[in-house]
């Protein structure tokens, strides 16, 4: 919940989160002709957007008071980002019904949700309906990061790994 709203009329948007993000102690910022990557120290992962797409930043605090940007881009995405990590939308999965998730994300989502998949499979009597729904929370996570600028080509390859690797051992 936010408790604040300000708009940063007057200040450049890529000004506003360089100056937001050297200040916070999880996030780097690289700025190169008007492409802004921002990397998570806790994951080591990173955001690329284009300066030119964001329509508003917007400056807000949640219900701790701790300070947050809301970026707003042209296209209708949104990102949040915290002094420690960037968070999005889950995206929409055939099946998966987003009101049981978080309104927003982050990328460390990814590993808890590997971490439950993989504790399904590796359990006596795991329910294949448990690990399908656990399987398109993990692909909603994975898409609404791609989709805000994320880079996470290896994460689609971690369900496979999980899966294959289950297979081959109990045959």
């Amino acid at each position: 919940m936010d408790h604040s709203e300000n708009s940063n009329v007057g200040m450049a948007a890529d000004q506003v989160i360089t100056n937001f993000i050297q200040r916070s102690p999880g996030l780097q910022i690289k700025m190169n002709d008007g492409e802004i990557n921002i990397l998570q120290k806790i994951d080591n992962r990173s955001i690329s957007f284009a300066s030119s797409k964001i329509e508003e930043v917007l400056s807000r605090q949640d219900s701790d008071g701790r300070d947050f940007l809301q970026v707003n881009f042209l296209d209708g995405r949104k990102i949040l980002i915290t002094e420690r990590l960037v968070g999005f939308k889950p995206a929409e999965t055939a099946g998966l019904d987003l009101r049981k998730l978080p309104k927003v994300v982050t990328t460390p989502d990814l590993v808890s949700v590997v971490e439950a998949i993989e504790e399904s499979v590796n359990g006596h009597g795991h329910r294949a309906e448990e690990i399908d729904v656990l399987r398109r929370v993990f692909d909603s996570v994975l898409n609404g990061a791609e989709a805000v600028g994320f880079e996470v080509g290896a994460e689609r390859n971690w369900l496979n790994f999980i899966t294959n690797n289950n297979r081959k051992a109990s045959c």
